[in-house]
């Protein structure tokens, strides 16, 4: 059984999509939150497998509950889910930096939405890697929501990403390549002759160096590394 904590300031969202995904046998909505603040308590408390986070809210928002929530050792087994509009696009790539593992967007269709909740709890940080792909190469040349920008189109590499990338062996740096571009441990594994499992040890090597809370980040230092070129 999946436990979830649903997270929107509109009390019919909220509502709506709490029903939605209570309907499947596996999902358990535990609680649900009205700000991100109340989002954080109830994580600490609750310890759900699966926090649906909506960005724009009171008191505090969803990219500063994600970073709290995700911060926080005791939330290890904690994924966060975002819950976007098409024009919040740009907020998505600052979630994702605060450890999201993926978005969905509202109006998705319910089967969909369930699916991501099983996706990112499943450890499939990123629900649709090419649409999380394209988002990133969009938004990592600008400044994101929290004012912080990536590697810019000159060239540009942030520096604590190339300390993270230093981190690595040249395979680990080969398997982050292959991880920024979307491709699955499966994938990997047919890419290097190797068996799925011995590509989720390497990846999970990589999270474990760099401290990175969901494979989501690893797309991210990727890109703000200079591993992988946006528009590339």
């Amino acid at each position: 059984m999946i436990s979830v904590l649903v997270v929107d300031d509109q009390a019919l969202i909220r509502q709506a999509v709490a029903d939605i995904i209570s309907t499947h046998p596996d999902i358990e909505v535990v609680a649900t939150a009205g700000d991100g603040e109340d989002a954080v308590d109830r994580v600490a408390s609750l310890h759900p497998d699966v926090v649906l986070m909506d960005v724009r809210m009171p008191v505090l928002d969803g990219i500063g509950a994600t970073g709290q929530i995700c911060a926080d050792p005791a939330n290890a087994s904690t994924r966060v889910l975002i819950l976007t509009t098409f024009e919040e696009d740009e907020y998505v790539v600052s979630a994702l930096r605060a450890g999201a593992g993926g978005f969905i967007g509202k109006g998705a269709e319910p089967e969909d939405i369930v699916r991501a909740v099983q996706a990112v709890h499943a450890g499939d940080s990123l629900f649709s890697p090419a649409a999380t792909r394209s988002l990133i190469t969009r938004y990592i040349d600008v400044p994101d929501a929290t004012g912080q920008g990536g590697t810019s189109s000159g060239g540009t590499v942030s520096e604590d990403a190339a300390k993270d990338l230093a981190r690595l062996t040249g395979r680990e740096q080969e398997v982050l390549l292959l991880v920024g571009q979307g491709l699955s441990n499966q994938e990997i594994a047919e890419k290097f002759f190797i068996s799925p499992h011995t590509a989720k040890t390497h990846v999970n090597r990589i999270m474990s160096k760099i401290n990175a809370h969901d494979r989501a980040q690893l797309v991210i230092l990727a890109y703000e590394s200079g591993l992988l070129v946006p528009g590339a």
